[in-house]
């Protein structure tokens, strides 16, 4: 998550239940985090095993799609209500209920009346019925783009399936998150983590069915396939810290035999920017965990005015940095734009000159809260004295070698990787141990790690066929709770003869010797009544 994180501590495989707070410790934001995300992870995995990969609950199962199209300008997919589960992540399809303004006053006599007799008049309005392909909450997807258009079913039938990951949100792009309270000249508070679904179309050619009309049962087999591969990321990365040749005319004041040779501690985050193999795929790094944004108030050319340009030396930006102009749209859509690089400041405008204009189709609409995200790095690795060129303001992904970031932190991509826009590797830097906090063998060597996000979640919802014709591929699940059985007359009668037994037999083995049975069994009665 591009959040300012001290790090993340949470790992599945230590097992642990929760955390305690211990009196008269210091308070890390890590603690806190990690609390969080074992609840979080305990919760997910227990809906998982009883649900299985993907479900809703009767009466209430969300993303039914129904497909509109032919006769219309544009095709669509209307989305309808509900909740469904995948992978255990809670996906919430409920449109929201319109607010109600209060009346004009000039109005309110002359609306009364016209609405006079009317049923339900004055009654708040009801919420949408369903949500349509182009304006799903955190889709994003663009008319004008042809990739994006729904393929037509009366060419090949395609299938409707679900995305689900999670990103941060900060206030740059909830402004509601801030606490005004505070004042402007104070930073933000806490981030969020939200959860992104995205119902997208899938042709039957990329989950290997072809010829005949498949069934069902097919289409979800060859889907589970298909969500398999590409939910496993196949990129690995390893990191160490290296006592640079040139530590020696160091003059920051570090330990000499110092690895890590920063001032500070950090939390580096190696972020894959544009997808692919080795040969295409670049990546960024950030000593910040990418949390360095600047939220954007307007566009003028190459020229970006900002809300703000920092809180200090630290978070701000300078000549000769690379930011990324994205909005909510485009860190929903996980596409890689163009890193810009910085060229001049304007600071009492809050005005930065970038090399380039940005995206014309970024933060042009209402509502998207554009902002800069810095990255921090200012060049390729650096051989023989030569630094190498960056691509679109990212270095290139090169597997099999170290790859210096800065200060002595080095990576490493293991060969044969196909890299994932926004996959990622989180690194903590430490002042005083001098090195990377990175899991290692016996022999101290570096291991190879997976990314610690994104994780991608998937589902079938429909085979879509044409209009009105769509077969269903959801789950459904009812609830485990139900009414007690009420017991039928010979069960009654048997646990009475049981009871009676019981008592007579009790009766019998009393000191006073044993008594008549029937007497007997209405003395231990009574007993046990006066017991009560």
């Amino acid at each position: 998550m591009h959040a300012d994180l001290s790090r993340s501590t949470f790992r599945p495989e230590r097992h642990y239940s929760a955390v305690l707070a211990q009196q008269g410790r210091v308070q890390l934001d890590a603690d806190l985090n990690e609390q969080a995300a074992i609840q979080l992870h305990h919760t997910r995995a227990l809906a998982a095993d009883l649900i299985g990969p993907h479900g809703g609950p009767a009466g209430a199962v969300g993303f039914r799609v129904e497909y509109v199209g032919g006769r219309h300008d544009l095709d669509t997919l209307l989305i309808h209500g509900g909740r469904y589960y995948v992978d255990g992540i809670l996906c919430d399809a409920t449109p929201p209920a319109p607010g109600t303004p209060v009346p004009d006053e000039d109005r309110t006599e002359r609306a009364g009346e016209d609405r006079a007799g009317e049923e339900g008049a004055g009654a708040p309005p009801a919420p949408p019925a369903h949500w349509t392909y182009w304006d799903q909450p955190d889709g994003f997807r663009d008319p004008e783009r042809p990739g994006d258009r729904l393929p037509s079913p009366a060419q090949a039938p395609f299938v409707a399936y679900l995305r689900v990951w999670e990103r941060s949100v900060t206030a740059a792009e909830d402004p509601a998150l801030r606490e005004v309270a505070l004042g402007a000249a104070m930073p933000d508070t806490a981030a969020r983590v939200k959860v992104v679904w995205q119902v997208l179309p899938l042709s039957l050619a990329e989950l290997d069915l072809r010829g005949a009309e498949p069934t069902p049962e097919a289409v979800r087999t060859a889907f589970d396939r298909w969500a398999r591969r590409q939910a496993a990321p196949s990129a690995r990365l390893a990191a160490r810290s290296e006592r640079p040749g040139h530590a020696d005319e160091d003059p920051c004041p570090v330990p000499p035999d110092a690895r890590y040779r920063g001032a500070e501690n950090q939390l580096y985050r190696v972020e894959v920017h544009a997808g692919g193999e080795a040969g295409e795929a670049t990546f960024k790094w950030s000593r910040e965990n990418g949390s360095v944004v600047l939220p954007v108030d307007g566009f003028d050319g190459c020229w970006v005015r900002l809300a703000s340009l920092g809180f200090d030396d630290k978070l701000d930006l300078d000549v000769g940095d690379h930011v990324e102009v994205v909005d909510t749209a485009y860190a929903s859509r996980l596409e890689a734009l163009p890193l810009l690089r910085v060229e001049e400041l304007d600071p009492p405008g809050r005005r930065v000159r970038l090399s380039a204009e940005p995206d014309r189709c970024v933060g042009r609409l209402p509502g998207l809260h554009p902002f800069l995200r810095r990255w921090d790095q200012h060049g390729g690795p650096r051989r023989k004295g030569r630094t190498a060129a960056l691509r679109d303001g990212a270095v290139r992904v090169e597997e099999g070698e170290w790859l210096p970031l800065e200060d002595g932190v080095e990576v490493y991509f293991a060969r044969g990787g196909v890299y994932r826009t926004g996959d990622h590797w989180i690194v903590p830097a430490r002042t005083a141990t001098g090195g990377v906090e990175w899991p290692a063998d016996a022999a101290r060597r570096p291991l190879l790690c997976e990314p610690a996000g994104i994780a991608r979640h998937f589902a079938p919802l429909a085979l879509v066929k044409g209009e009105g014709e769509a077969v269903d591929l959801r789950n459904a699940f009812g609830p485990l709770a139900g009414p007690v059985p009420a017991a039928d007359e010979a069960a009654l009668a048997a646990e009475e003869r049981a009871r009676r037994e019981e008592l007579a037999a009790e009766a019998a083995s009393a000191p006073d010797g044993p008594q008549d049975g029937p007497q007997a069994v209405e003395e231990a009665e009574a007993a046990e009544e006066g017991d009560r």
